[in-house]
């Protein structure tokens, strides 16, 4: 009796042994795990926001483009982004974006201001008021502010007499970054004194975001155009320049200067000296205004307001690429010989084999063609490049520019008039990044459609996985049922 006592007793001092040493093996297993686990978190957690996130969300509101990238790996300076913001109150958004800024260059530093703690702190940089969210990106003795209101931007949309809001903190915060490094900024001088229209706000603002300045200037009283201009702008003038205008411009052009013209036809002149700046390169104006005869060239049932077809181009590719349309209301017909030795033309827009040019002008009583209108198809949007150096990018519009068809055209016209500017002044890597939309995309589709996915998701779904499931179930059973 003693005996089996003592094999018990011996058998359950063992099995508490074999189990000890299996809970130190399983602790010290887990302390192992935990370890790791401790280790890969902080390794992580000191990775770039780059590495470690990703962007999912259908406007890109978390990515950053390529424009940016080239901006901020090209510092040499180091910039600091302050963002202006109450504990608790940091949109989430935004603190995404500046810590992508951060992880990609040495060069940036963002620091928090918390204005119930530094309550002075950005009156040394703006006079606005500050509102949460806010940055200020300063570089030596450069700054500039960021409204909460320039990084979450309200529109209104034509179409449904409503607005929408869309994100634009990484346009404004790497224009900002750009404008604090930059020594010289690009000077562009804006022709007067022909009536010419004021530069539309939204191409205005576009400038200076692109953090190019402008001045005004009037060939009636100047020798030369000055040094300094990186372009010259004519935009919508209402009458012809004199023929000593012309050759100051054709002198500036012939030097490697830069011009970008929007003009198209006029109720009381025909603008021939202007236009005459062409015709050294082989292209003619033709008279009248362009009417096309192609449902799928012109937009609103208005068959002078073109929609021209994009010739590829250094200036076109993107909105090639993107798919954009600019629209071209009430414009000047252009034909193009070819080379004629003094420079190279590319067309940029072009209309249909079914246009016309309305010799009636503003005058027309119908879109009809009629005797003595002249046969398309036209050039309304030519680039030249001189063999001196020089440039000339042409629209043949004068309202091209003009807010509402800029809006119209879903900021296409807009997009195509600062990339021609970037072309002439020379900036390859143009600082436009389109804002980013925050509204909804909503999906219409039709009655029976929405009736047969409602058969789909609800019926037969549901019926398609029970059924499987059964025959899941009964294979099992029979596999148990067979004997062995």
């Amino acid at each position: 009796m003693k005996r089996r006592e003592f094999f018990k007793s011996s058998e359950k001092t063992e099995r508490n042994k074999i189990a000890l040493r299996g809970g130190s093996y399983s602790l010290m297993i887990t302390g192992i795990v935990l370890a790791l686990l401790i280790v890969v978190n902080l390794f992580v957690s000191a990775l770039p926001v780059t590495v470690t996130k990703y962007d999912i969300s259908s406007a890109k509101l978390y990515s950053i483009t390529s424009n940016t990238k080239a901006v901020i790996h090209a510092l040499e300076r180091e910039v600091t982004i302050y963002w202006i913001v109450q504990s608790g109150e940091e949109d989430e958004v935004i603190e995404n974006l500046l810590s992508k800024y951060d992880s990609l260059s040495d060069q940036i530093q963002v620091v928090k201001k918390n204005p119930d703690i530094f309550p002075t702190f950005a009156k040394q940089y703006t006079d606005e008021t500050v509102q949460n969210n806010s940055l200020i990106v300063e570089c030596g003795e450069r700054s500039r502010f960021i409204s909460y209101s320039d990084i979450y931007v309200q529109e209104s949309d034509l179409y449904s007499y409503s607005y929408y809001t869309s994100f634009d903190g990484e346009g404004a915060i790497t224009s900002a970054i750009d404008y604090v490094v930059s020594e010289e900024l690009p000077q562009v001088y804006v022709l007067e004194g022909h009536g010419e229209k004021e530069l539309p706000s939204s191409f205005s603002e576009q400038m200076e975001k692109e953090n190019i300045e402008t001045k005004p200037l009037s060939v009636l009283n100047v020798d030369a155009i000055p040094d300094e201009a990186d372009c010259v702008i004519i935009y919508a003038p209402s009458s012809d320049i004199s023929e000593e205008e012309k050759k100051l411009l054709v002198d500036y052009v012939a030097d490697g200067g830069k011009l970008l013209v929007m003009a198209g036809p006029v109720e009381d002149d025909n603008l021939d000296q202007l236009y005459g700046l062409l015709t050294d390169y082989g292209v003619e104006k033709k008279e009248g205004i362009v009417v096309e005869g192609d449902r799928e060239y012109y937009a609103f049932q208005a068959p002078y307001i073109l929609l021209p077809e994009m010739m590829e181009s250094e200036i076109t590719s993107s909105l090639v690429e993107e798919r954009y349309y600019p629209i071209m209301p009430v414009s000047q017909g252009l034909s193009v010989s070819g080379d004629s030795g003094e420079g190279t033309v590319t067309k940029l827009l072009t209309t249909s084999e079914s246009s016309f040019s309305k010799l009636a002008g503003y005058d027309l009583s119908t879109y009809e063609k009629e005797e003595g209108d002249i046969d398309g198809p036209f050039t309304v949007a030519v680039s030249i490049e001189d063999y001196s150096g020089g440039k000339i990018v042409w629209f043949t519009s004068s309202d091209f520019l003009n807010d509402m068809y800029n809006a119209y055209s879903s900021g296409a016209n807009g997009d195509l008039g600062m990339n021609a500017l970037s072309y002439l002044i020379g900036e390859s890597e143009a600082i436009a990044i389109r804002s980013k939309s925050l509204n909804y995309n909503y999906l219409t589709i039709s009655e029976s459609t929405s009736s047969l996915l409602k058969v789909v998701m609800i019926g037969v779904f549901p019926l398609f996985y029970l059924g499987f499931g059964i025959c899941v179930m009964v294979g099992r059973r029979r596999e148990q049922n067979e004997p062995v």
